[in-house]
């Protein structure tokens, strides 16, 4: 009973996460293409204090949007913010965290070859580890690095190279892909919470106040917004990973982790360019080939691995020895793990026929057994 309300549980949040996961990445993609795409306002406009303007048509009618250099003289009484998907996106996927990783977490966060073997201990790690990266972003953001794109740019790729290779160190692997996700996640809902609504707030209430607004504090909410953008696709990438163990199971995990990253970011720039109207199909070819050549490396990996395991020859007593020693325990018809009412992806390995039937598994996939 205890694992079906567990499952229940992941369901309604993870349904939940994912609306509200949609409702942010859409208004991101959006907003960035908005303000992409405002073109030169006509002379009366510009005289009112219009920097652009753009026209749009969509389902029921035709769309007419207009962005102030500043703001209005008199603030409209109705004004929508756009913070409450951030916010519920990031509760729900802690939510979800706390049930399918922190309450059942002997099952899927702890690496039982790792550097923490206490389940406690990893969900205080996990916590400190999705803290550790808002302070990390933060401290690049108000040393003024991000002045500086080439080298904030830098300095995120080699802190990211370091938390996805501590990550795959400190929690299980597919654990360790996701947590990279969460920490990308967590930072950018603290550039809402901390750089964007307080700048935003403080900008209309001195508009109210007739006071002149500080239009360098927006543009400081601007940057932060930006580089949520360009975190939208490796976030998306992480939060579907656990269906790929290829990658998450490999010798090489926290590498290939980076290099995908690193590519959808990058892929992200060719559409953030296009709405300004620079198109550079390069920036997408070179993504491709990149994707490419990192599947191509990990097919030929997989195939020297299959040859060299192809080599050792072991007895069916040995081989079900090893396979009830680690895995008939999730992996039977009726599991004795806790967490688990049934076999995860249906894999029953209680036989050697069982055993054989599974030749198709690629070799690294481990956390399936």
């Amino acid at each position: 009973m205890e694992s079906f309300i567990f499952d229940v549980l992941g369901l309604v949040i993870r349904w939940l996460h994912i609306i509200t996961g949609i409702a942010w990445i859409g208004a991101s993609f959006y907003f960035i293409w908005l303000d992409n795409s405002l073109e030169e306002p006509p002379g009366w406009k510009n005289d009112m204090g219009i920097k652009g303007d753009l026209w749009s048509f969509h389902g029921g009618g035709i769309y007419e949007v207009a962005k102030y250099k500043v703001g209005p003289e008199k603030m409209p009484h109705h004004l929508h913010w756009f913070y409450w998907e951030a916010y519920s996106t990031w509760i729900t996927g802690m939510l979800l965290a706390f049930v399918v990783y922190y309450f059942q977490s002997n099952s899927y966060l702890v690496n039982p070859e790792g550097w923490i073997q206490n389940s406690y201990v990893a969900i205080a790690e996990s916590l400190i580890f999705l803290a550790s990266g808002v302070l990390a972003y933060e401290g690049l953001m108000k040393a003024g690095l991000n002045k500086q794109p080439v080298l904030f740019i830098a300095a995120l790729i080699l802190l990211l190279a370091l938390a996805s290779w501590l990550a795959v160190h400190l929690f299980s692997s597919r654990a360790a892909y996701l947590h990279i996700g969460m920490l990308i996640g967590t930072v950018m809902v603290a550039n809402v919470f901390l750089g964007i609504i307080p700048p935003q707030r403080d900008f209309v209430k001195a508009i109210d106040a007739g006071i002149p607004p500080d239009a360098s504090a927006l543009a400081g909410a601007k940057t932060r917004s930006t580089h949520n953008n360009y975190f939208t696709l490796p976030v998306l990438f992480c939060m579907i990973s656990n269906h790929y163990s290829f990658l998450y199971g490999h010798r090489y995990n926290w590498l290939i982790l980076v290099c995908i990253i690193l590519i959808t970011a990058a892929a992200r720039h060719y559409f953030n360019l296009a709405h300004k109207r620079i198109f550079k199909p390069q920036i997408i070819a070179i993504c491709a080939a990149l994707f490419l050549a990192l599947m191509g490396a990990l097919a030929w990996d997989k195939n020297q691995t299959s040859k060299a395991l192809n080599e050792i020859q072991v007895s069916e007593l040995e081989a079900m020895t090893l396979v009830n020693a680690h895995c008939t325990n999730c992996h039977a018809e009726t599991p004795t793990f806790a967490g688990f009412s049934a076999p995860p992806l249906g894999i029953i390995l209680t036989s050697p026929d069982e055993l054989k039937d599974l030749w198709w598994l690629m070799p690294g996939d481990t956390d399936y057994l």
